[in-house]
């Protein structure tokens, strides 16, 4: 028997109706008709425009292309559709593209000029990625008013049911709900979700147990998914046959392993002696990939500071003209694994700001070692530009030219905010801090402290270059936006 019907705040999201699982219809027609036309129409307008060969042959054999690419890469299934707005995926099909097209030119001779059949083909990255972006958002919002979700009956332990529980509820960036909990054992479930019926804290003696309420659980609540946590009253023989009863009622499984926050692409799942392991590859500290990232960051900054110049002088005489004080503002940060270093920004404060901060420190807004005022009297008026724009960013360029900092990575943190982290936040000194990162695309200074920790872990720890990549094209609306920067 249902033990509560009172839901706890954290479980606003999940009342959701029968029957809003399914995604938008139109996810799938846009998409493909997006690619069609995203490639085979350009091709043939500029070709037949210019006078090329064959128009309508290479726009039709372009569009071919294109869609087996997408389809050979899962870009079409309905459950893949709307879930990420990741650039990094599209660029590699456009690339791609790029490759089996050159081939198909050297095989037949194809004549065309290769600056236009570039030109032809480069609408199809950008409408293929304004169409992810596009379903990725009217996903987003469908997730937020509790439909297009799946409804999730949790079994397990009440302690790590309960943070199972909380994990879900706490973001609005997937596709489950939690509609009951089926606890082991008699301890009260503390996140307020209903515990639908329970499970006793051993199995039966019998060689069989009775999972008939859960089924009749499942059942009565429409759940889609049974996800179990595992512990030790939910035994590896338990969780077998519970999965036989499950899936002979025809309801999938899914298992909650404990890991947080470990990207796909490091998980490998084998099979070893009739055990399933799953296999987490170490994060990414050396290799390939890490030279192409320092060799991109001093490049990118050497271009960056070169090209900029001009600006770097206007805000320059804006700064001086302000206030009076330095152009330049030098503080000491931690760097990779604990190296201190000297990072440079644009001045946005009073000379005396350091001075003033110790009066100021009762009107703190943030938790945790940060220290941040959304109306800081310290900021001039040009400051707050700087603030607003993060143009009083640019002069850390210097610090990626000279291999201190990167374009992207967790935010560089002062000596005294290092001296009070514990053992889990000292890893967000493993890798470069970086201009830019997962803080500041996710909303800055509007961040609690453990929200900056965690995404600072996340960035660590699942570190790629294409993850880099995806962070550089998002920065430039969080800029825009402006959100946070403060």
């Amino acid at each position: 028997m249902p033990e509560s019907n009172v839901l706890h705040p954290l479980s606003e999201r999940k009342t959701v109706p029968r029957g809003r699982s399914d995604k938008a219809t139109w996810y799938l027609p846009v998409a493909v008709a997006t690619d069609i036309l995203g490639i085979a129409l350009p091709v043939f307008l500029v070709f037949e425009t210019t006078r090329q060969p064959y128009p309508r042959l290479a726009a039709l054999t372009a569009g071919a292309v294109w869609l087996t690419i997408r389809a050979a890469h899962r870009r079409y299934p309905t459950q893949v559709l709307g879930e990420s707005r990741s650039v990094a995926p599209v660029l590699r099909d456009w690339l791609t593209l790029l490759g089996v097209l050159g081939v198909l030119r050297a095989v037949v001779d194809e004549r065309s000029e290769v600056l236009l059949a570039l030109l032809a083909v480069a609408p199809a990255l950008l409408l293929a990625t304004a169409c992810r972006k596009l379903t990725h958002r009217h996903l987003t919002a469908q997730r937020r008013e509790a439909q297009s979700v799946h409804r999730v009956l949790v079994v397990g332990e009440p302690g790590t049911a309960d943070d199972v529980v909380e994990h879900l509820a706490g973001r609005t960036d997937h596709a489950y709900v939690v509609i009951g909990v089926v606890p082991v054992g008699d301890a009260a479930i503390a996140s307020g979700v209903p515990a639908l019926t329970r499970l006793g804290s051993a199995p039966p003696a019998a060689s069989s147990e009775d999972w008939g309420p859960v089924l009749a659980a499942a059942g009565q609540h429409g759940a889609e998914l049974v996800l179990v946590a595992p512990g030790p009253r939910m035994t590896g023989e338990r969780l077998r046959k519970l999965s036989w009863a499950l899936h002979d009622a025809g309801l999938p499984l899914a298992v909650a392993p404990g890991l947080n926050d470990v990207s796909m692409r490091r998980v490998q799942v084998a099979t070893t002696a009739g055990l399933s392991l799953l296999h987490i590859a170490p994060p990414t500290r050396h290799g390939t990939h890490v030279v192409l990232k320092a060799a991109l960051d001093r490049a990118s900054a050497g271009l960056g500071l070169v090209l900029l110049a001009p600006l770097f002088g206007l805000l320059a005489a804006a700064i001086r003209f302000g206030s009076n004080g330095p152009v330049f503002h030098r503080q000491v940060r931690v760097g990779q694994d604990g190296a201190p270093f000297t990072m440079w920004k644009f001045r946005t404060m009073v000379v005396d700001a350091e001075r003033r901060r110790a009066e100021l420190a009762s009107a703190n807004e943030q938790d945790g070692p940060l220290f941040k005022i959304r109306h800081d009297p310290r900021v001039t008026r040009v400051g707050r530009f700087l603030r607003r724009s993060s143009l009083d960013e640019l002069p850390q360029l210097l610090n990626v030219l000279r291999g201190h900092m990167s374009l992207v990575g967790p935010r560089p943190p002062l000596p005294e905010e290092v001296a009070q982290y514990d053992e889990v936040e000292l890893r967000r000194l493993s890798v470069k801090p970086g201009v830019t990162g997962l803080w500041q695309i996710s909303g800055r200074s509007d961040l609690s402290w453990d929200e900056s920790v965690a995404l600072d872990l996340r960035y660590a720890d699942n570190w790629s270059f294409t993850g880099d990549l995806d962070v550089l094209a998002r920065t430039l609306r969080a800029v825009v936006d402006g959100r946070g920067a403060y």
